[in-house]
């Protein structure tokens, strides 16, 4: 599904017309990008918990010249689905 196929099926549950589902679309990646940039998480009861996860600064080895390198400290966007949406998928 690709973000035109979502914002379609939006429109389509909510009874919002798609301007207003792309609205709401856009709102919603805004307010998680912005929460996780400040380092902040977000937890949506029975859906998941949006998190930044902290990546160590380590070494790596170039896979074409086999020399190692050393790969920088970074901070990943993390999502971990909660138990009702992991309950819902298995049926």
């Amino acid at each position: 599904m690709n973000k035109t196929e979502l914002v379609a099926a939006i429109a389509e549950k909510s009874e919002l017309n798609k301007a207003q589902a792309e609205k709401a679309l856009k709102a919603f990646t805004e307010v998680v990008t912005e929460e996780l940039k400040a380092g902040n998480k977000i937890q949506l009861v029975g859906f998941g918990t949006f998190e930044v996860s902290e990546r160590a600064e380590r070494e790596g080895r170039n896979p074409q010249t086999g020399e190692t390198m050393k790969i920088a400290a970074s901070k990943a966007p993390k999502f971990k689905a909660g138990k009702a949406l992991k309950d819902e998928i298995n049926k």
